[in-house]
């Protein structure tokens, strides 16, 4: 065993500043930044124009889950959607029958704090996000401070549920005019995340850096394109042919065009056809499909050799789409496997939002759901990122309380201003979250503080100083119950994670040397290989900011990584898509070049 496995415990340092830092706005900010306002404004104004805009917060509940699944494709999503409508309808229907039976603040802060615990478990276990369950966890933890009688209920959540149906439409608008965007969103990004490897292969930690993420990249966008399990499309296969391309410059980087690499991006993010990477005669640039010469320029038609070259290489994908296909009939692990490594997770969400919202209680609060739904906000993967998620939430909220301030007396003008101001939020909220978590809780306090004064108008100041106080609490107890529950089992998953890198490996070694080895076979071990190294990088940097743990064995991480990488550059070789180590011909096919 490497060295780099000391015993001895240590505390790391918690981020402050950095946890503040500002980065690159998604690429598809304005897809939910539009869709919540889109399918938040009609419900809002109808019932506005009918006098009953005091049940906006029902009908919002269902608007929300437009917030979900735009990375996914539409098939995929279609499907996303309704499960996430289901358990918003759930967890509101449990709330709200709570709500209905009992006032006992205690035990109905006790349900919030269990329902928390159960979103996120089952949220994380089906990667459900963002916003994850956030949003479902507000819906119930609110509905519970509502007073109700049982026989409000279905009507109330009928508007829920018509509402979650208009926000099941907005979310699968797009579909007719662009229906395969989300998959060209996501193989866009794994050609520009290659080409960055690409360029900074020769460098050190910044190379590493750009090559976990670029795996990353490439890997999302395999789980992006295997979503749907019917027969793919054309378009389809032409993308995963293009993931094909990226993949290989990974393993190859050296042999890479980084520029080619962006162009086909550049075309793939538009709505013209799909870049053909096995049909020389389609190159814009003249040059000869491995990029080192050009074709004839007498009008006629390609060289022999390139004729040869062409139709191989039209083979080569051929096989790995069968390699593909394999991959696309295999079955998802079930949710129940993957909702057992997630107990600690649960049990730091149950005591963390339950401890809130009982010390909220125990100061006065008149609604203990803030700090209930601060709490269950700070939950990450390790106690670093929760941590950097408390000093983003606290931050945020202070800046959003003195926005509500401003905004109030806007607000209060009558009906309509109260709604723009709740859309303003919404789209507010969307734009700026994917900057830093911190911003987009600048534009979240208002909202919710708006939402509140949807059945009547409210002292400005005592919303503001409620919020306050919650967000501290919250802020306050749910960390020290995420430290109470340190998630000890990190260190043991990443030790099965490097078990899993070296035994998938090995198999796809076995593979790439038995000259017997269908395609097939070939790229499923190849495949295999690959996911098995983005979730060991994964469980590593989940583990990282784990406190109270044995140092982490950083260096047969490391080692692991690379010995993977060899294998995988391997497997492709072996498939005939890069040259063998020595070749000295001038014409040998460059994978990652100009295919």
């Amino acid at each position: 065993m490497s060295s780099a496995t000391p015993t001895s415990a240590r505390v790391r340092r918690l981020p402050v500043v950095g946890a503040l830092r500002l980065g690159r706005p998604s690429d598809v900010w304005f897809k939910p930044a539009l869709s919540v306002v889109a399918a938040v404004a009609p419900p809002s104004l109808l019932l506005m124009t009918l006098g009953r805009l005091g049940l906006a917060p029902y009908t919002m509940a269902g608007s929300l889950c437009a917030l979900y699944a735009h990375n996914r494709p539409y098939a995929a999503r279609a499907k996303v959607l309704a499960w996430v409508i289901l358990g918003m309808l759930g967890g509101l229907a449990v709330a709200l029958v709570s709500a209905s039976l009992t006032r006992n603040a205690v035990v109905l802060v006790t349900v919030g704090a269990l329902l928390a615990a159960v979103q996120k478990a089952v949220c994380d276990a089906t990667r459900v996000g963002p916003p994850a369950h956030v949003i479902l966890t507000f819906v119930s933890s609110a509905a519970l401070f509502v007073p109700q009688t049982p026989g409000q209920v279905p009507g109330h959540l009928a508007l829920a549920a018509a509402a979650g149906v208009w926000a099941w439409l907005v979310g699968m608008a797009p579909a007719p005019l662009r229906p395969h965007g989300p998959e060209r969103r996501a193989t866009a990004q794994a050609l520009n995340a290659a080409a960055a490897y690409a360029e900074t292969a020769r460098g050190g930690e910044e190379g590493a850096g750009a090559r976990s993420a670029a795996y990353a990249a490439v890997h999302a966008a395999w789980q992006t394109l295997l979503a749907v399990r019917n027969r793919p499309s054309t378009t389809r296969r032409a993308l995963e042919r293009l993931v094909i391309r990226a993949e290989v410059a990974l393993a190859a980087p050296a042999d890479a065009d980084p520029a080619r690499l962006r162009s086909w991006a550049r075309a793939v993010r538009g709505t013209g056809r799909i870049p053909r990477t096995g049909d020389s005669r389609r190159e814009e640039d003249g040059l000869r499909p491995d990029g080192v010469g050009p074709c004839r320029t007498d009008g006629g038609a390609p060289l022999d050799d390139d004729s040869l070259r062409r139709d191989g290489d039209l083979l080569r994908e051929r096989d790995e789409l069968v390699g593909v296909a394999a991959e696309r009939a295999v079955a998802p692990r079930p949710l129940w496997s993957r909702l057992g490594t997630l107990a600690p997770v649960a049990v730091r969400s149950a005591l963390g939002c339950a401890l809130a919202g009982y010390a909220s209680l125990a100061l006065g609060a008149e609604r203990p759901y803030w700090a209930l739904v601060t709490a269950a906000s700070l939950y990450q993967a390790n106690i670093t990122l929760t941590w950097s998620r408390a000093v983003q939430r606290v931050v945020g909220n202070l800046v959003g309380v003195l926005l509500f301030a401003a905004v109030a007396p806007v607000a209060q003008l009558g009906p309509l201003a109260l709604v723009l101001c709740i859309l303003a939020c919404n789209f507010g909220a969307e734009a700026l979250i994917g900057r830093n978590y911190w911003l987009g809780s600048v534009c979240v306090t208002p909202l919710a503080l708006l939402v509140t004064e949807l059945p009547g108008y409210q002292p400005t100041g005592e919303l503001v100083t409620g919020r306050v106080v919650d967000t501290l609490v919250g802020a306050l107890v749910g960390f020290v119950a995420a430290v109470a529950v340190t998630n000890r089992r990190a260190g043991r998953r990443v030790e099965r994670a490097l078990t899993t890198v070296d035994r998938a490996r090995e198999h796809a070694a076995r593979v790439a040397a038995d000259p017997s080895s269908t395609p097939a076979a070939l790229e499923a071990a190849r495949r295999g290989l690959a996911a098995a190294v983005v979730d060991l990088r994964a469980t590593a940097d989940a583990a990282a900011g784990e406190w109270w743990q044995r140092a982490l064995p950083q260096e047969r991480v490391v080692l692991a990584e690379q010995a993977a990488h060899r294998t995988l550059a391997a497997t492709v070789r072996r498939r005939g898509l890069l040259p063998d180590p020595g070749t000295t011909s001038t014409y040998t096919y460059t994978e990652g070049a100009s295919p």
